[in-house]
């Protein structure tokens, strides 16, 4: 069951990046603004990847109890 810490710390840490990344923005919106995209994108894919893990991991654990069910 290991697996939904990391996904979970794995969404928070995209969550952090993503949301560092618009104060950065916010503060000086001109200072690195391709650059703040890119990594606001990063963070999203990022996100994304361990929400389906998690999916993924519920999915096996559920078809695991139905087979010893």
């Amino acid at each position: 069951m290991q697996v939904f810490a990391i996904a979970a710390a794995g969404i928070a840490g995209a969550t952090d990046r993503f949301a560092a990344s618009a104060v950065r923005t916010a503060r000086d919106p001109m200072a690195d603004l391709p650059g703040e995209m890119v990594e606001r994108l990063t963070a999203e894919t990022a996100f994304k990847a361990n929400v389906a893990v998690l999916k993924s991991a519920d999915e096996m654990y559920g078809s695991l109890l139905d087979i010893l069910a």
